[in-house]
């Protein structure tokens, strides 16, 4: 093996272990990388624990007390969809109970409902329900429509077999044509695989963002860049005890000042002609003696992938989770769960390297975990899950195609729930890979150019 593979080989290996040490004793770090994404994936499938919403219960104002109004209640109860929680005499009662969410509607059957039936003659019911909750009242106002037909519809025959129509005759009279309906892109209806199967990798993608910027704002924050560099380049042969401290634990012998706080002899320092004090030139050899300009790139990208190691092996280990209890739901060959857990892998390099360039490009780690929530937080509603791509205007759809998460959910849909060939997923696989080494190369370019800065070190 030739000496530079060799180097590069030794970058990685001593980053991932300078990165273990670190992770070992911050609990907030572990928890990033372990107990956080355990904890949202338990969360997001306990919320999603039942793949659709029954028996939102609503209540009942029956002015008729006929048999017909009698039949329309039980089949209300009956419906999947809706469970009569209450009756009630008075609108009154019945928007009180709405207003304490006891019910999300309520039903009124007017007091001339059975006889303006068996007069033929239009018997309208109203429902009111809450539009605040807009999926409970959607619901709702369907399971009371299919109701409603149902009833009406079995009224009307039992009128025309009574009038001595054949029962054969009757169901060709009332409803002569039939739909056979079949979901094409939508195989499951269930909240599970609509929501829950997608909200995961979102989350995760949030998360791994935040590693990133964390991963290599930490350094920038507590001025241990060089230190970093030093230990996996192999000018420092032996792991600083002191990097697993927090900000300003820096020997006396390698820094005269602390990351916030410059320190003052306690004499009054001489003015140099120049007007500046010999603490600020002392400062800046200081500073000037830490810039590393010779810095390896070959070993910058090893040493960053080292230090990502173990979110990344972590993270494998979730996204495999993830698309596990996909597949529960809607079972899929073995194939599509291949290629949709690769491009998921690719998502989550792509999301490390993109929080580490925010934060290397502003020297802040603040900016960089600012950015990453406000590119990642709101991706979700973008990607054209809940909202129809479709449907977006124009302005933002330049927005929705150049975030990652958009281009992976068409992937996972397409693979996991609409059956589509692997040909047609591929071309957004090449360009996770041409985008996740790009993203890795610049990663390393931006480190370089902070190693030769570190007057800019320490920002918050």
């Amino acid at each position: 093996m030739s000496s530079s593979w060799q180097s590069v080989l030794t970058a990685f290996v001593r980053s991932s272990k300078y990165e273990r040490q670190i992770l070992t004793h911050n609990r907030w770090d572990f928890s990033l990388v372990f107990w956080i994404p355990l904890l949202v994936m338990a969360l997001v499938w306990w919320v999603f624990s039942r793949s659709q919403i029954v028996d939102l219960p609503i209540g009942v104002i029956d002015q008729d007390q006929g048999r017909v109004a009698h039949t329309l209640v039980q089949y209300l109860d009956a419906s999947p969809d809706l469970a009569v929680a209450k009756r009630y005499s008075s609108m009154a009662q019945a928007k009180q109970a709405i207003i304490t969410r006891e019910i999300y509607g309520v039903v009124i059957i007017p007091s001339d409902f059975s006889r303006n039936i068996f007069s033929s003659k239009p018997a309208p019911v109203t429902l009111q329900v809450n539009a605040q909750y807009g999926t409970h009242s959607g619901i709702i106002q369907k399971g009371v429509q299919t109701v409603v037909a149902t009833v009406s519809a079995g009224t009307e025959m039992q009128r025309l077999i009574k009038q001595g129509t054949a029962k054969s005759q009757v169901g060709a009279a009332y409803s002569p044509i039939t739909i056979q309906r079949i979901s094409l892109f939508n195989a499951s209806t269930d909240y599970q695989l609509f929501l829950a199967s997608t909200v995961l990798p979102a989350l995760l993608h949030i998360l791994a963002m935040i590693i990133g910027a964390t991963t290599v704002g930490r350094e920038l924050r507590d001025r241990k860049l060089d230190i970093w560099y030093n230990y996996i380049a192999q000018r420092t042969n032996q792991l600083p005890a002191y990097i697993l401290t927090g900000a300003g634990a820096y020997p006396d012998s390698q820094l005269d000042y602390e990351p916030d706080v410059i320190r003052v002899s306690e004499f009054d320092s001489e003015v140099n002609n120049d007007g500046h004090s010999e603490s600020n030139s002392r400062l800046n050899s200081n500073l000037n003696s830490l810039a590393i300009t010779d810095a390896s790139l070959p070993v910058l990208i090893a040493g960053l992938n080292g230090k990502l190691i173990w979110p990344m092996l972590a993270y494998a280990l979730w996204a495999a989770v993830a698309l596990t209890l996909a597949i529960r739901i809607h079972p899929v060959a073995m194939p599509p769960w291949m290629l949709t857990y690769g491009c998921l892998l690719l998502l989550m390099m792509v999301s490390f390297w993109l929080g580490a360039i925010i934060t290397l490009a502003t020297f802040s780690l603040r900016v960089g975990l600012s950015a990453t929530g406000f590119i990642s937080a709101p991706s979700f509603a973008f990607a054209g899950v809940t909202f129809p791509y479709i449907a977006i205007n124009d302005s933002a759809k330049y927005w929705t195609d150049a975030l990652p998460l958009t281009h992976y959910l068409k992937l996972h849909i397409a693979q996991l729930q609409m059956g589509a060939p692997l040909a047609l997923s591929l071309p957004i696989v090449y360009g996770f890979i041409l985008t996740t080494f790009i993203m890795l190369l610049l990663t390393a370019v931006l480190t370089k150019r902070a190693l030769k800065r570190p007057e800019r070190w320490g920002a918050r």
